[in-house]
C-alpha cells in the first residue's frame, strides 16, 4: 500500500478532471490538468527531505507523519471551494506522499539485502505496473457513485488503513543508535557534491526531459480521449491496457541491459521514442491518418511512450547514482527532487496548450525525447568517475 500511494493518487484522479473543470473552471478547462502536476511537484520537493528525515527520526515516524499530512490535504481538497485550493491541497498531498514512496524503500533496505531485497523490490515493481492499470477504473467507479469529491475520501481511507497497518504490524527498523542528526549543512553539501559530477548533471538533465514528456502525457491523455476521440467512458479500460503493455518494458530491460549496457539502452530508447513521436506528429499534423487509423495510432504512440519509461528512467537513475555511492541516500533524494521538479515545470505549460487535438502533447514529447537523446550523446561512453 505504501508503494501504491503515488500511483493511486495520480491515476485515479484522471477520470475526475472533466467534472472538476466543468464545476470549478468551466471557462478554463485546461487548468484542471494542473491537479496532476501540482501533486507531482509536491512529491518532488518532498523527495529531497523524506530520506534524510527518516535517517534522523526513524522510518515509521516519517512515514506516519507524511501519511497524516497526506490525509489532511485530501480532506482540504474534499472541502475546497475553488481549483486554486485544490491545487494547494494536492501539492501538500504530494509532499506527504513522498514519505511512503521514499522511506518505504529505505525500510526495505534496513530489513533485507541481496536476493531477498531484490525479491521485495520486484513485488514493488509489480505493484507499480498493476496499480496504474486499475486506478482509473476505480476512480471512475467512485465518481459514478459519489461525485468527484469522493475520490479524496478514498485517498483518506486508503492512507488511514495503510498507516494503521504500518503502525501496528511493522516494528521500527532504524533504532536510535543508528540515526543521524538532521542538519541542512550536510544536505546542502551533498547537493553541491552530487551536482559537481558531470555524469550526474547530464543524467539528471536527461531524466528531466523524460519526466517532462511523461508527466505531460499523464496530464493530457484523459482530455484527448474525451474531446479528441470521444471515448471518455472507455478511457479507464484503454489506460489499463496501455499500463499493462508498457509494464512489459521492465522485463525487456532486465533481459537486455546486461548485454547492451545502461547507456546504450537509454540512448536507443530516447532515439526510438523521438522517431516514433515525430512520425505520429507528422501524420496527425498533415492529416495523413485515415479516420479509422487515428485512434489506434494514438494508442500505439501512448503505449510506446510509457514503454520507453521502463527502458530509460531506472537505468538513468542508476547512472546518476554511480559516482555518488558514498552518499547514496542523499544522492537519491537530490536526483529524484531535481528531475521530478524540473519535469513538472516542463510539463505544466504543455497541458495548458491543449487545443482539442494531440498535437501540443506530441510536439512537446517529440522535442523532449530528442533533447534527452542529445544529452545522452553528450554523456557518451566514457567511464564514470566514482568517488
Amino acid at each position: 500500500m505504501l508503494f501504491a500511494t503515488v500511483a493511486f493518487s495520480i491515476d485515479s484522479m484522471l477520470p475526475a478532471l472533466p467534472q472538476i473543470a466543468a464545476e470549478l473552471v468551466s471557462d478554463q478547462p485546461n487548468r484542471a490538468q494542473l491537479i496532476i502536476a501540482s501533486f507531482v511537484f509536491g512529491m518532488g520537493v518532498g523527495t529531497l527531505f523524506a530520506g534524510p528525515l527518516s535517517d534522523s527520526y526513524g522510518r515509521k515516524t516519517v512515514i506516519l507523519a507524511g501519511g497524516l499530512l497526506y490525509i489532511a490535504a485530501a480532506g482540504l481538497a474534499y472541502l475546497a471551494p475553488s481549483l486554486d485550493t485544490i491545487l494547494a491541497a494536492r501539492f501538500l498531498q504530494g509532499l506527504g506522499a513522498a514519505a511512503p514512496r521514499i522511506v518505504a524503500l529505505a525500510l526495505v533496505r534496513d530489513l533485507y539485502k541481496g536476493r531477498d531485497m531484490a525479491r521485495i523490490v520486484s513485488i514493488a515493481m509489480m505493484i507499480f505496473t498493476l496499480v496504474p492499470a486499475v486506478a482509473p477504473l476505480l476512480g471512475q467507479t467512485i465518481i459514478a457513485h459519489t461525485g468527484w469529491r469522493g475520490i479524496f475520501v478514498a485517498f483518506m481511507a486508503f492512507s488511514i488503513v495503510s498507516m494503521i497497518w504500518l503502525g501496528i504490524r511493522q516494528p521500527e527498523t532504524l533504532l536510535p543508535p543508528a540515526r543521524r542528526p538532521f542538519r541542512f549543512t550536510p544536505l546542502l553539501q551533498a547537493l553541491v557534491e552530487v551536482l559537481s559530477y558531470r555524469e550526474v548533471r547530464l543524467s539528471i538533465l536527461a531524466q528531466t526531459f523524460a519526466f517532462g514528456g511523461l508527466i505531460a502525457a499523464i496530464s493530457s491523455v484523459q482530455p484527448i480521449f474525451e474531446i479528441t476521440f470521444d471515448r471518455a467512458e472507455s478511457f479507464p479500460l484503454y489506460f489499463a491496457g496501455i499500463a499493462l503493455a508498457s509494464g512489459l518494458s521492465s522485463l525487456a530491460n532486465a533481459a537486455l541491459v546486461v548485454r547492451f549496457g545502461m547507456r546504450r539502452m537509454v540512448t536507443v530508447a530516447f532515439a526510438g521514442e523521438a522517431i516514433i513521436s515525430a512520425i505520429y506528429l507528422a501524420g496527425f499534423a498533415f492529416d495523413l491518418w485515415p479516420q479509422w487509423v487515428a485512434f489506434p495510432a494514438f494508442l500505439l504512440w501512448t503505449t510506446s511512450l510509457f514503454f520507453m519509461v521502463g527502458l530509460s528512467l531506472g537505468n538513468l537513475n542508476a547512472l546518476a547514482m554511480e559516482p555518488a555511492g558514498h552518499i547514496a541516500g542523499m544522492a537519491a533524494s537530490v536526483i529524484g527532487c531535481v528531475a521530478t521538479v524540473g519535469g513538472v515545470m516542463l510539463a505544466a505549460p504543455v497541458g495548458q496548450m491543449f487545443d482539442g487535438t494531440p498535437l501540443p502533447l506530441v510536439l512537446a514529447v517529440t522535442i523532449s525525447m530528442a533533447l534527452a537523446y542529445l544529452v545522452m550523446l553528450r554523456l557518451g561512453d566514457r567511464p564514470v568517475q566514482r568517488a
